[in-house]
């Protein structure tokens, strides 16, 4: 962390409060020690909070804040209480709606179990965080909210029915909050990442792919343009630059951070 401060110190966040969900693993996790690194204090919201204790003192040995509450997105009640309990305690400047799921299948193959699991997840979590954290914003004169979407949400990605669903909700919830709540000064935009290399992506391929995870992780990993996989740690960069001052001039934008794939593709 002392590293990463170092080179962002232009996108500084001391004295800014930011909820993080999904902060106890992956990409979830190198925002929250991004953030950290440039003087947020960060609380991080997961449904495993062993997870996100690990998180917490990352970002503590190395001198940041941070606090780790229990919560699961898709419960309603329980949103509201834990972003109660922070914003009661906190002026809440950024929140960032990361906590995901991801599926495998097409319309026939996926299950309405299956679907209204990543509905509950990837939708209901975005929609729950958001709605509990914008009344505390607008009474404090605006904030910030980044939304994790995807570039299934925009391009067609064979056997992501629900997944793909899922995330172009996302985008659209975003431009819908970024439209709605411009009078507030709360700014709203999302990140489109394409394959980023987390430890999903290595569970899923010892899962699927037992003996053969080396060959089929090169497999996706050239399925972007760049020739490889995206790391959590550039999509931090770019969620740290989206929720600092300096981008106060850009709300309602899907970014895409896909290596090529989107406009590249052959």
């Amino acid at each position: 962390m002392g590293n990463t401060r170092a080179q962002n110190g232009n996108f500084r966040m001391d004295g800014k409060v930011a909820i993080i969900t999904g902060a106890g693993s992956g990409i979830g996790e190198a925002i929250a020690l991004r953030f950290a690194a440039n003087g947020a204090a960060v609380r991080i919201v997961d449904n495993n909070s062993q997870r996100g204790e690990v998180t917490a003192q990352k970002i503590c040995d190395a001198g940041g804040t941070a606090s780790v509450h229990a919560c699961d997105v898709t419960d309603q009640s329980q949103v509201r209480r834990t972003f109660g309990e922070i914003c009661g305690k906190d002026r809440v400047a950024i929140l960032v709606n990361n906590a995901g799921i991801s599926h495998i299948g097409t319309v026939e193959t996926t299950t309405e179990d299956d679907f209204d699991r990543v509905f509950r997840v990837n939708v209901k979590g975005v929609y729950n965080g958001t709605q509990a954290c914008i009344p505390h914003m607008k009474s404090n004169g605006g904030g910030v909210i980044l939304n994790m979407a995807s570039i299934a949400g925009s391009a067609a990605l064979a056997d992501r029915f629900a997944y793909s669903m899922s995330k172009g909700a996302v985008v659209a919830m975003t431009y819908s909050v970024a439209k709605d709540y411009l009078a507030y000064n709360i700014r709203c935009n999302c990140i489109s990442p394409a394959r980023v290399h987390t430890p999903f992506v290595d569970d899923y391929l010892q899962k699927n792919y037992p003996g053969r995870e080396k060959e089929m992780y090169e497999k996706l990993a050239k399925s972007q343009p760049v020739g490889r996989m995206g790391k959590p740690e550039e999509v931090a960069a770019l969620a740290l630059f989206l929720c600092s001052d300096e981008a106060s001039f850009l709300t309602g934008v899907d970014y895409p951070l896909d290596g090529g794939f989107f406009n590249l593709r052959g």
